[in-house]
């Protein structure tokens, strides 16, 4: 039997205020990326530059 393979994605919920919305929207679009993927982005550098990896 093969082993499961984990997804690599998963799906959340998240609540975020409006104005911070707008402006994830914004900063996606004029970074030509989707907002999962600039928040993804995001997150990834700030757990960079505070983790030190």
């Amino acid at each position: 039997m093969e082993a499961e393979k984990k997804p690599w994605r998963v799906t959340i919920g998240v609540t975020i205020e409006k104005d911070i919305l707008d402006m994830i929207k914004q900063k996606a679009q004029d970074s030509d990326r989707s907002v999962s993927r600039y928040i993804n982005w995001v997150l990834r550098e700030h757990l960079k530059e505070t983790d030190g990896n």
